[in-house]
């Protein structure tokens, strides 16, 4: 038995069974993380707040302390850079709505909810 990683708001749950980062791990379960640098903290597009069981995540990297500062003890990682280990426990990796398709959903709910339209 692997780690038991649990995406959400996707609700979508996977096990992993050897260590993997834990954007490798979002894309084997077809959750979309947005990332630009190509995994090397760079651009921090792929923040995501990860809760559970600390044991079976790596700790922060150098790089990561650096990029996130005092919010990564706050639950927030960087995808690119923290490894599931492939051990027994669960998490739940919380992944922020991309911010264009926030913007996009928040005009229509406004325009749907405009009755001057009709």
């Amino acid at each position: 038995m692997g780690t038991r990683v649990r995406f959400e708001p996707q609700g979508i749950e996977i096990e992993i069974k050897h260590a993997v980062s834990l954007l490798d791990a979002a894309r084997r379960a077809g959750v979309s993380v947005r990332t630009r640098c190509g995994g090397k903290a760079g651009c921090l597009m792929c923040k995501v707040n990860v809760d559970g069981e600390e044991r079976v995540l790596t700790p922060p990297s150098s790089p990561e302390q650096r990029k996130l500062g005092v919010v990564s003890t706050q639950g927030l990682r960087l995808a690119c850079q923290v490894r599931v280990s492939g051990q027994e426990g669960l998490i739940t990796v919380t992944v922020p709505e991309d911010p264009l398709k926030a913007l996009v959903r928040r005009q229509l709910a406004e325009r749907h909810n405009d009755d001057s339209l009709w």
